[in-house]
């Protein structure tokens, strides 16, 4: 019996009814003529574009194969994971890579083109490179780009706001996240300019249309036994399972991977490496980047049970390209089977299919290096729902700091407590406390380009004024922080302001003007504390609290209030 199979047939419209449910806008009745037509023409194909993912997302938990829950607990069968692990080779015409098999074993190359299969086979390292191709005719790409993001969440809320509007969406990565408008639904020039003419005002502020001209395409060549091949869509295996993935620019950095790879098509005119990889060994890759080899046990296992939460959660965020998770800190940091460690190992082991729930729910396993003495609520960071169990912890092991009688939003009680030191989980962290002075020239020029890549009116800014802490949350998180320049007064807002300027690493901060001898302003310094946004677990703090004698269990349970540790069975909801 697999996960949510039974929860489908028991309900009787399923995941996909709930799905289908959730994106009614599909058949609903569209509110302008734009939409109306665009309706028309798609319907079949919006239908079945939600009926493909929706089924896709079952398969996936389904392949994982659980047995329900029993008085002896219950037994798991590992999901294989696509991870991509370089995601847009061929970005660079000069970009190569080498594929090799592990001593005694050999590489497999299954070639697909239309309905023809080939196969190769090779004692021998495999290279791959990219030749500019030009084309007979120059191919036009051409994309509505409704909103550029910092981090996939904020990205979501977004699209879901489209959603609302009755406008088809999907989130991309080509360089930062963005929401586009779905590209099979406006999939002409026209449709894409009425859309544009159709939005509000203020959304054609940030919308636009991205236009390229493309004389020339990347095209693959594999390098195999001396002779060359030219395909997009390849499956690599080898007897063994094993496969180390070479950058020829940077051959120190090769790296080991388990399970299989596939070279497709992105999105973006490019190619993804994709790693198949089971979850389980998926863990040997995450956990050792993430907390480390050498901290203290419980810590690592609760690191395990997150990192297993969080993947099974975020399936969906490369839906765009084919694939599930990255390999970096936009997801986990995902670096195959050289760092794995006995600690690690042991932590995996021993935590196997156990994940962390709120009423029987995956929760949002967000974490990050170090919170800066507190937690912060998911809606401080990102828009959206405030998750009930992410919320404003002070970050130490006794409390030496009263939340709620000393409120961060206020800025006198935020400074203060920012110039705290001692007492909290992180007090011997590098990242706890930090200080940093940039020059008006610097953060001007970093505004700037902030503000062109948003396509914002502000980025013709010449001179910056004034800059202030408008409000904060009761984490102390700056929620809006306005600049004052030369053509007028913006804000920025949440976890732009790390976007925005260079300095800061947290958004636990205020600023202080700098004269530096001078009759005017020469800059400003940034202090703080954290680093990363502050939501959930904090790496260090928990490594602290292990230190203390503190069990997994109750670690996270410190973090994320009201959660329980549960075996994943058919109960638990994505």
């Amino acid at each position: 019996m697999t996960l949510f199979c039974n929860y489908w047939g028991k309900t009787g419209n399923g995941i996909i009814g709930a799905i289908m449910g959730q994106n009614h806008y599909v058949t609903k009745q569209l509110a302008n003529p734009l939409q109306r037509r665009v309706k028309g023409q798609n319907q079949v194909q919006q239908k079945k574009s939600y009926w493909n993912f929706s089924r896709t997302l079952l398969i996936a938990f389904c392949l994982l194969g659980l047995t329900a829950a029993s008085s002896t607990g219950s037994k798991t069968k590992d999901v294989v994971l696509k991870i991509g692990i370089v995601q847009r080779f061929g970005e660079k015409p000069t970009a190569k890579l080498q594929l090799e098999p592990s001593k005694g074993d050999r590489i497999k190359l299954k070639f697909i083109t239309g309905n023809r299969e080939e196969t190769l086979v090779t004692n021998n390292p495999v290279k791959l490179e990219t030749v500019m191709e030009t084309l007979p005719q120059a191919k036009v790409d051409e994309v509505v780009v409704l909103g550029t993001y910092r981090t996939f969440e904020t990205a979501e809320d977004s699209a879901q706001s489209w959603r609302s509007q009755g406008i088809e969406v999907e989130i991309a990565q080509p360089e930062r996240w963005q929401v586009w408008a779905k590209r099979d639904v406006y999939n002409t020039p026209l449709l894409r300019r009425l859309l544009l003419q159709s939005l509000p005002a203020s959304s054609q502020n940030i919308a636009y249309l991205d236009t390229k001209v493309l004389p020339k395409l990347p095209r693959v060549s594999w390098v195999i036994n001396g002779k060359r091949y030219s395909r997009s869509n390849v499956t690599i295996s080898t007897d063994k399972s094993l496969i180390r993935v070479n950058s020829t620019a940077n051959p120190e950095k090769a790296r080991l991977y388990a399970g299989q790879m596939i070279l497709q098509p992105n999105a973006y005119g490019t190619y993804t490496l994709v790693n198949e990889v089971p979850l389980e060994t998926y863990l040997r890759g995450v956990v050792p980047y993430e907390i480390g080899t050498n901290a203290p046990a419980s810590s690592v296992e609760a690191q395990a049970i997150l990192a297993r939460t969080y993947v099974l959660r975020n399936l969906r965020r490369f839906a765009v390209d084919n694939y599930q998770l990255c390999a970096d800190t936009h997801c986990q940091v995902y670096y195959g089977l050289n760092g794995v460690a006995p600690n690690t190992d042991r932590a995996i082991a021993a935590t196997k299919g156990m994940v962390l729930t709120y009423q029987n729910q995956l929760v949002d396993a967000l974490y990050s290096s170090t919170t800066g003495g507190v937690t912060a609520s998911f809606s401080d960071i990102w828009n959206g729902e405030d998750r009930p169990y992410l919320k404003p912890i002070l970050d130490a092991p006794i409390n030496i700091w009263d939340l709620s009688r000393q409120n961060l939003a206020d800025e006198k009680n935020f400074q203060q407590f920012i110039n705290l030191r001692q007492g909290f989980n992180e007090s011997d962290g590098d990242l706890f406390r930090w200080r940093k002075e940039t020059s008006l020239e610097d953060i001007t020029k970093g505004l700037q380009k902030f503000l062109q890549v948003k396509k914002s009116p502000y980025s013709k800014f010449k001179k910056i004024e004034a800059m202030a802490v408008v409000k904060r949350s009761a984490s102390g998180r700056i929620l809006e922080l306005a600049v004052k320049t030369d053509i007028g007064v913006f804000n920025l807002h949440k976890d732009e302001v790390r976007s925005a300027f260079a300095a800061p690493i947290s958004t636990l901060f205020y600023i202080q003007p700098l004269n530096k001898g001078q009759s005017s302003v020469w800059g400003y310094a940034f202090i703080g504390g954290g680093f990363g946004h502050g939501v959930g677990l904090s790496q260090i703090g928990a490594q602290n609290l292990a230190k203390l004698g503190w069990s997994s269990p109750k670690i996270l349970q410190f973090y994320y209030p009201g959660t329980q540790i549960k075996i994943l069975s058919n109960e638990i909801q994505p």
